[in-house]
């Protein structure tokens, strides 16, 4: 009798958000010529959460994953490597994922790494979490996507301050027996010439912060910001993800050998309503296939697939067997999509 081969599958999926909210109600206060409407016709936000002044992406991660060891699923001791998606880590060195092992209770046999990307770190991290397993390098990945873009938005921005959102998610990936692939192929992508769309210009050794970079200056469309801050520009983001996504699209089922009416559901990364929207007429998926959780929420960068991954379940629009392609795009420029088995 043939041993059936060791395989990687997602097992549960814990978020976690702030307690302040920032509403669209909120925003009008201080942007007096917007309206809550005009706001929402734009991004599709009502409102988002906003980490504490003391809260950092660490902090999130720690609470999500509180969340998925209460649950049962799993003890701390079990888990034998930790993945840490972040943009905003604690410290420039030394990992963050250190840290979270200890805060956490982890074995120190236990491996940590952190890596930095965006709103394509979801794939990313399932792909390195399925090498890891099917490598036999580790059977039971804790893999934890947070950050808190909001501390680099200057509040005076409201190109940026409409979109983002704070939060965490902690996913379990294990090592199951099976005949059947729970996660994969992959599709990954890179442009670095798109960088300067997307990117917090100071605070890194290229650009080291000083009183020069703290200076506010005003753009064409009256938003105000630093080097310090965030910036996005938001049309060239916009044409990037309408001429990417598709390619990956295509590319996915090709690869996987499958058609658009062998998925079950669709979940892109968070982005805004918006672009969410031209993106699926784009690529003819019906509505009722394609997940928009953005609301209530805003973009969450890494953690918006899994958020909205966990919700989808906890509505039982997803259940066991269900194909779902996932697709993350945006910052670096960098892309990657995945199919995944519940």
């Amino acid at each position: 009798m043939n041993e059936k081969k060791k395989t990687a599958k997602i097992t549960t999926i814990r978020s976690y958000l702030p307690e302040k909210i920032l509403t669209n109600e909120d925003l009008v206060k201080e942007f007096e010529d917007w309206s809550i409407d005009k706001i929402y016709e734009k991004t599709g936000i009502k409102e988002r959460h906003i980490a504490g002044e003391n809260e950092c992406a660490s902090d999130l991660g720690i609470e999500a994953a509180k969340k998925l060891f209460k649950s049962g699923i799993c003890k701390p001791e079990e888990i034998d490597f930790l993945l840490f998606c972040t943009q905003s880590p604690d410290y420039f060195l030394p990992t963050t994922a250190c840290i979270l092992q200890d805060k956490l209770g982890l074995t120190k046999s236990c491996g940590a790494l952190d890596f930095n990307l965006g709103c394509s770190g979801f794939v990313y991290g399932l792909s390195l979490a399925k090498g890891l397993i099917e490598s036999n390098l580790a059977n039971k990945i804790l893999f934890i996507t947070a950050e808190t873009y909001t501390k680099f938005i200057n509040s005076k921005d409201k190109s940026v301050r409409t979109i983002f959102g704070d939060g965490a998610a902690a996913t379990l990936i294990e090592a199951v027996e099976s005949d059947d692939e729970f996660i994969g192929p992959f599709v990954f992508g890179t442009d670095g010439k798109g960088a300067e769309n997307l990117i917090v210009p100071t605070g890194g050794l290229r650009q080291p912060k000083n009183s020069n970079t703290s200076i506010e200056y005003t753009d064409k469309s009256g938003n105000i910001r630093s080097k310090d801050n965030l910036f996005m520009n938001g049309v060239e983001i916009y044409n990037f993800t309408l001429e990417t996504v598709p390619a990956v699209f295509n590319s996915l089922l090709l690869k996987a050998n499958l058609s658009i009416n062998n998925i079950d559901y669709f979940v892109f990364h968070q982005a805004n309503k918006f672009m969410l929207e031209a993106l699926r007429k784009k690529l003819g998926i019906l509505p009722e296939r394609f997940y928009n959780n953005i609301e209530n929420v805003g973009n969450t960068v890494s953690s918006t697939i899994p958020i909205a991954l966990e919700e989808l379940i906890k509505e039982e629009k997803l259940k066991e067997g269900n194909k779902v392609m996932l697709i993350g795009f945006g910052v670096g420029y960098s892309w990657a999509g995945t199919t995944i088995t519940i």
